[in-house]
């Protein structure tokens, strides 16, 4: 019987408000003034009322559960008992009687047609909606009001049914007559009203307001009291019956009601007047259906917000999180179509100088590391990377938080950002822009362990450290600390394990320890002077500081070999305002080991070390060692991480080494990730003391890459002296080389054939080495030139090969037969050009199919060679061209023969592009080129596939620090050009592979290679998008089509004709 009660009682509320007013309109329908003058006397009496009806809800409230249950029984049998057609009725008719719903409803929609045509409807719609806002602000106070009227007028319904159906008939007969405008109500009688949310009664405003003023324009004063007395124990009764109300039992159809606040009050005055009723005064209008599930969501919260105390549902709607989460889902199987142009798919090489983390284990190994501008998730066992994007510049630092979820990354130079990514995911859930406004961009970074506060320090003259609360999307740092000069540059920040207000950041002779009261929004510090005098020892530059297990101390690494051990004093609380911050102090200097520590960390109950030698030793709470590793030989130590999981109890298959304790028991530790100052990474497996080596990549910049002509192979030339070989297809490494100390790859070429890769040095030297095995092809390197060689290129019979070096020379080599052997010599070499050289190109003559050999110069000379004429040691010139008089040029290669005449293209530092006349070196075009901040600076032609392919050509260029697509021929189209940021810190080279699927960057100084996935189909859209004929060449004019300069231009021409 509740929860029929809780769709019943709104449906006599709506039954009054539309009995009423038809009988009033009726009676004094002549005399409108007098009623308008009877209202406004009884409006002021009802304004007092639902104060009234108020205190007494509040009463009822506050009686205990028990005494509310017996007297709701004992007035429910005195009060209901007496209305054998009431309320208590109705609601077992709603309970048993359900199959005459339909019944009801059908009758329900004559009687709607029926009100349509019945006088006086639109007006009285018209003037309710004038009374809506008056009406409003007594709205929650007439809901307890319109309950008690409900309740009162139970045993008047039958009267009342039969006059409403009186009125309605001769409402109608007054439409025929053209009597509408005496048939109207005030405003005020229908009104907009809110349904009880918080009370569970579901009962219409309007009805009680409705209800009570048509008995009190009838002067009935005496029954108007007697009613208010029964709605009040009605009341009560529903009241008590809401207490016991469970939000389980609560089926979605009693919870959906329709809304007066979304409903015209025109529309429900109209549907009022127009509700049909049974025998029992039981209206059969369902306004359920109309806002469904929008309704039930509002009045859940306005039950839990404004009902919390008083009400408690068994149901509890759990909170949200901050940041919300997901499961792991980052290497799932990707099948989404690319959409882009240029499309990352995979990085060669990492940035050794910032830390690799260990963030899951167990089924699968996955690290993190920085590649350029990008951090990348490596799953090792399935070879595969997910690569996380958004950074405009190099990244500078990275931390990760305890539970390896939350990711955060900061970069360094203009616009820089604070990312923070969920690595289940590798969605960045919060960005942080302009974080260094003043400076250079983020220097160091740390996260709290429950990662709920960030922590960076600025690099900076001025070093700032700022404390965020990202999980409040806020853009601003919750505290900011300026640090002096003097303390020198911070390099180096981490949180406290176990509290996350305190912190310390070192640089190479300063130690900062921080405590953030947030409650005031202060970053105190303590940084005490260390110098050599205060232990009168030598203590070295320090590396990295962490907080002490004891958790009342702070250790500090330098380069010796020691650690500073700093007291924490925390001063009670009874101390004075100025000593109220805790400090530090220097209390005492441990010299552990002779290897300079470069790192240091904690996990467990051990304090971890790394050092210059590669060794790795762990010590204990009092700085004793416990075990070490210095067997592998490795390199000097760069970063520790150990894995999320514990380590595995020891079992009788287990192997883990004995400590050197007198004890002797079991050392047992998690697994960890090892990174190296020579860029290698490997895993140790602690249970046996297995260690396996990950990857190695270049530990120096790379300015060499080149695709073999006809097999999936890249070729990479390190600084260091390292060429590596990888299967871009299978991402597979091959096989390496690594040249003695002192010679760094600066160029590498294949031979059209593949079989051969020419090599430049920085030293001036020059290999020739097999393909397949990197060995050398000829019996020493030619050693002709003093400085870097900065091109190698081969002719296409490879016959010739050319070589370019940074003093402006140009060397040539000849294949010659020698006791029946092709070998290598070295043919002449000559200075032909008075500034750097930019390219050096190998082609064909047409007529003879004879190699020719063509260079460029920033001179803007583009000077052609007589190979045929050429003998020992004289490198013939056949011509010199200028191709430019103020910009100069950038670089060139052949245009593919999408005409009948043969053209060299060339492009210069003033973002055009040339077509010159391969034979004759006349220009005969010049466009505007890709406009992407600087100008091009290589440019290779996408090879075809098939000769279906040869009238659609495409170019891939790079310029300072990106890489794009051209559509040919160029036009001038902005449209058909499309470009990504590759290295921000400036691009060294690139290479397009054999079948034109990829395009390679090299990074230079950022020590990486980027695999760009090449989809031409995405290009081609955007130029469709752009339009046809001069649209898209609008853009390039001042102001558009609609600016004052192509007006200007229009009008000067059509004056002109």
């Amino acid at each position: 019987m509740v929860k029929i009660s809780l769709e019943k009682t709104p449906q006599r509320g709506m039954s009054d408000a539309g009995e009423d007013p038809l009988e009033e309109t009726e009676e004094d329908g002549e005399t409108e003034m007098e009623e308008e003058e009877d209202y406004n006397s009884y409006y002021r009496e009802v304004e007092s009322m639902p104060q009234k009806l108020k205190e007494d809800d509040l009463l009822v409230w506050r009686q205990p559960r028990e005494e509310g249950e017996q007297e709701e029984e004992e007035e429910e049998g005195e009060e209901e008992g007496e209305e054998k057609d009431g309320v208590e009725e109705k609601w077992e008719k709603g309970e048993e009687g359900g199959k005459d719903w339909e019944e009801e409803e059908r009758v329900e929609e004559e009687e709607e047609e029926q009100g349509e045509e019945g006088g006086g409807v639109g007006e009285k719609e018209k003037k309710g909606e004038e009374g809506e806002e008056e009406w409003e602000k007594e709205e929650g106070a007439e809901e307890k009001g319109e309950e008690e009227e409900e309740g009162g007028e139970g045993g008047k319904e039958e009267a009342v049914r039969e006059k409403t159906e009186e009125e309605a008939a001769a409402a109608r007969e007054e439409v025929a007559a053209g009597v509408q405008e005496e048939t109207t109500v005030k405003p005020q009688e229908i009104t907009k009203s809110k349904i009880g949310l918080e009370k569970l009664t579901l009962t219409d405003s309007q009805s009680i307001m409705s209800g009570t003023f048509l008995k009190t324009h009838s002067g009935d004063e005496s029954k108007r009291a007697s009613e208010h007395s029964e709605t009040n124990e009605l009341f009560r009764d529903l009241s008590s019956q809401r207490r016991f109300l469970d939000l389980e039992q609560i089926s979605s159809e009693e919870l959906q009601i329709s809304s007066p606040d979304s409903q015209p009050s025109s529309k429900l005055g109209q549907k009022i007047h127009q509700m049909p009723q049974d025998e029992s005064g039981q209206e059969g209008i369902d306004l359920e259906a109309e806002k469904g599930e929008r309704i039930q969501d509002k009045r859940l919260s306005n039950l839990s917000e404004e009902k919390g105390k008083e009400f408690q549902p068994k149901t509890e709607i759990p909170e949200d999180s901050l940041v919300a989460t997901s499961e792991d889902i980052l290497f799932q199987k990707d099948d989404r179509a690319n959409v882009y142009p240029l499309t990352l798919t995979w990085s060669f090489g990492w940035n050794s100088s910032l830390p690799v983390y260990y963030i899951r284990d167990e089924n699968q190994r996955v690290l993190l590391y920085v590649c350029a501008h990008t951090a990348v998730i490596y799953n090792v066992f399935n070879n595969s990377q997910h690569h996380l994007q958004g950074h405009p510049n190099v990244i500078s630092c990275l931390c990760i938080s305890e539970d390896r979820r939350w990711i955060a990354t900061a970069d360094k130079g203009p616009n820089c950002l604070i990312i923070i990514w969920d690595s289940f995911t590798g969605i960045p859930v919060h960005t942080i822009f302009d974080s260094c406004p003043e400076g250079n961009g983020i220097g160091a970074i740390a996260i709290t362990g429950d990662a709920k506060y960030l922590a960076t320090i600025s690099d900076a003259e001025i070093q700032k450290v700022c404390i965020w609360r990202w999980t409040l999307a806020v853009e601003t740092p919750a505290c900011t600390l300026d640090l002096p000069k003097e303390y020198g540059f911070q390099n180096y920040l981490t949180f406290n394990p176990t509290n996350n207000k305190e912190l310390v950041s070192n640089s190479k002779t300063q130690a900062i320890y921080y405590l953030w009261c947030e409650e005031r929004d202060i970053l105190a510090h303590s940084a005490p002077h260390l110098t050599e005098k205060t232990f009168n020892k030598l203590v070295g530059k320090l590396t990295q500081s962490v907080f002490h297990l004891n958790l009342t101390q702070i250790l500090s690494a330098t380069m010796e070999g020691k650690l500073v051990v700093w007291d924490i004093y925390r001063p009670p609380s009874s101390a004075s305002a100025s000593l109220d911050f805790p400090h530090i102090k220097p209390c005492k200097l441990v010299h552990l080991q002779k290897e300079g520590i470069t790192v240091l960390t904690t996990v467990d109950s051990y304090i971890v070390t790394g050092d210059i030698r590669g060794n790795i030793k762990f010590y204990d709470r009092t700085l004793s060692i416990v075990n070490w590793y210095s067997h592998f030989k490795l390199s000097s130590i760069r970063t520790l991480s150990f894995s999320k999981t514990p380590a595995a109890p020891p079992t009788e298959k287990s192997n883990y080494p004995p400590d050197c304790t007198l004890k002797g028991d079991l050392f047992i530790v998690r697994n960890l990730i090892i990174g190296t100052s020579d860029a290698t990474v490997y895993h140790l497996t602690t249970d046996g003391t297995k260690l396996e080596k990950l990857f190695v990549e270049p530990k120096d910049a790379i300015c060499a890459i080149s695709c073999h002509p006809y097999q999936p192979l890249l070729a990479i030339g390190s600084l260091c002296g390292m060429i590596k070989v990888w299967d871009y297809e299978k991402k597979k490494y091959l096989f390496s080389r690594v040249f003695e100390k002192g010679l760094g790859i600066q160029s590498l070429t294949y031979n059209p054939e593949g079989v051969l890769l020419g090599a430049g040095f920085t030293e001036g030297t020059v290999y020739i080495l097999d393909a397949m095995s990197l060995e050398n092809q000829i019996p020493e390197p030619f050693k002709y030139s003093r400085t870097s060689v900065t091109h190698v290129s081969f002719s296409h019979d490879s016959q010739y090969m050319a070589t370019a070096d940074v003093r402006f020379t140009v060397s040539v080599y000849v294949v010659v037969v020698r006791n029946g052997h092709r070998v290598w010599e070295y043919l002449a070499r000559l200075r032909s050009h008075r500034k750097s050289i930019c390219s050096l190109l190998f082609g064909v003559h047409l007529d003879s199919n004879e190699p020719r050999l063509l260079s460029l110069g920033k001179d803007r000379l583009l000077i052609e060679y007589n190979l045929l004429k050429s003998s020992k040691d004289h490198l013939e010139v056949l011509d010199i061209h200028r191709t430019d008089q103020g910009n100069y040029p950038t670089c060139m290669v052949w245009y593919p023969p999408l005409t009948r005449e043969l053209f060299l293209l060339i492009c210069n530092s003033g973002y055009k592009v040339k077509l010159f006349n391969s034979t004759t070196k006349m220009c005969r075009k010049t466009l505007l080129g890709p406009v992407y901040g600087s100008s091009i600076e290589q440019v290779q032609i996408l090879p075809v596939k098939s000769t279906l392919e040869l009238q659609k050509r495409y170019m891939v260029f790079i310029n300072r620090d990106k890489v794009g697509l051209q559509i040919l021929p160029v036009d001038g189209n902005p449209h058909k050009t499309s470009a990504i940021i590759c290295h921000p810190s400036g691009v060294a080279g690139m290479t397009v592979s054999y079948d034109g699927c990829y395009a390679f960057t090299a990074g230079g100084h950022d020590r990486s290679v980027v695999q760009w996935e090449i989809n031409l189909s995405a290009l081609e859209a955007a130029v469709s998008l752009g339009g046809e004929d001069l649209t898209p060449f609008y853009g390039l004019v001042a102001g558009g089509r609609e600016g004052k300069f192509y007006r200007v231009i229009v009008l000067r021409v059509n004056t002109s004709w």
